[in-house]
């Protein structure tokens, strides 16, 4: 039969008393061996450590292998992060990079830069593009101005004409020939809008080509696009890195789960956004809150990950066990990915967590 720890600290002192009062007693011994009995039972008290030690591990080895109380549930399963990629849009040499693996970045942080002299060179000669459209549409515009000037001299021109050839005083030659002008002076005004339209549109591609080529340098600066710590860097500064071409990966802190493995009669009781725990194996002596974020639609063959071979056997459903923001937001730096340990789930919310599932975390 188990003995309980508190028992086992107030039993023990008295022992050690009772032993050394039967050595004191008993005939023949001498005050070296009573000296002796003594030291061997100062050594069999435990220090505060171990009894700690100790009875985190009862606790644990309880959870693990004794029956949960009905309605709780319990599954091996692993901690987990997303992981977001930093990837190169477009090809070029790897100017700096001022991450590195175990670093912390937030969202929106510069964490390298991409050199490419090539497109540097197109904006300079997108941009005096600009200007020379723009010096064409002031071209435009000034011509325009004059070809309105010749269209009002030729119309008045024409317009006499025709009064005075209605009483005789021109030939129809002279109205005609002032007609003609007229109509090309018409046909010139109208020539001249569609060149400051062409010249304005000319203005448009360039300036947009300039967004384009300006857009792509912003996009040749990498930055974080959430806050978490560098799993992993695979480039270095100075090397030449394709377009898509990932150079960092990035673990959101604040997007950690476990994911658990339950049969199908267990699954489908569960609910939705219901409280979870989780008991990683490093800290035992914790107990961190979680909610049920995520049951699997289909089953499936449990994967190698699953300590028993047992389990792996079974059709299972995949369980995602969401750590609560407000914890992860304040222990982020203490979390660790692919650590083990167990998780909990209840399949009826009413019940309630026994003594050893309730919250506990590092103050």
């Amino acid at each position: 039969m188990p003995v309980h720890p508190l028992t086992a600290r107030v039993l023990g002192p008295t022992v050690v008393c009772i032993v050394a009062s039967m050595v004191a007693w008993a005939p023949g011994i001498s005050d070296e061996g009573l000296l002796i009995v003594s030291a061997q039972a100062q050594r069999a008290q435990k220090s505060p450590a171990d009894q700690l030690r100790s009875q985190v591990e009862t606790l644990i080895n309880r959870l693990r292998g004794r029956d949960m109380p009905e309605g709780i549930v319990k599954s091996n399963g692993r901690i987990e992060a997303t992981q977001v990629d930093v990837a190169a849009k477009y090809g070029g040499r790897l100017a700096t990079l001022t991450v590195d693996e175990g670093d912390e970045v937030t969202a929106g942080q510069r964490v390298a830069t991409i050199s490419s002299p090539e497109t540097e060179a197109q904006l300079r000669a997108a941009q005096a593009q600009v200007l020379k459209a723009k010096q064409a549409m002031a071209e435009a515009v000034a011509l325009i101005a004059q070809r309105k000037s010749d269209l009002d001299f030729t119309r008045t021109d024409y317009d006499r004409g025709k009064m005075l050839i209605e009483h005789g005083n021109i030939p129809q030659q002279v109205v005609d020939q002032r007609r003609n002008k007229f109509e090309a002076a018409e046909a010139a005004y109208v020539a001249a809008n569609a060149k400051r339209d062409e010249a304005d549109a000319a203005i448009k591609a360039a300036e947009a080509d300039v967004e384009r080529l300006q857009a792509v340098l912003v996009d040749l600066v990498l930055v974080s696009p959430r806050s978490g710590r560098v799993q992993y860097r695979l480039a270095r500064a100075g090397e030449v890195v394709a377009p898509g071409q990932r150079v960092l990966t990035i673990l959101d802190l604040n997007d950690v789960y476990m994911t658990i493995y339950l049969p199908a009669d267990v699954a489908g009781k569960l609910t939705l956004g219901d409280e979870a725990r989780v008991i990683a194996d490093p800290i035992p002596q914790y107990v961190i809150p979680a909610t049920i974020s995520f049951v699997a639609t289909d089953a499936q063959f449990t994967p190698k990950s699953v300590e028993t071979e047992e389990e792996r056997q079974k059709l299972m459903f995949r369980v995602k066990l969401q750590g609560e923001p407000k914890v992860l937001d304040k222990y982020h730096r203490f979390v660790k990915t692919g650590v083990r340990g167990l998780g909990f789930v209840r399949t009826d919310p009413k019940i309630a967590w026994p003594e050893e599932l309730v919250v506990k975390l590092p103050q």
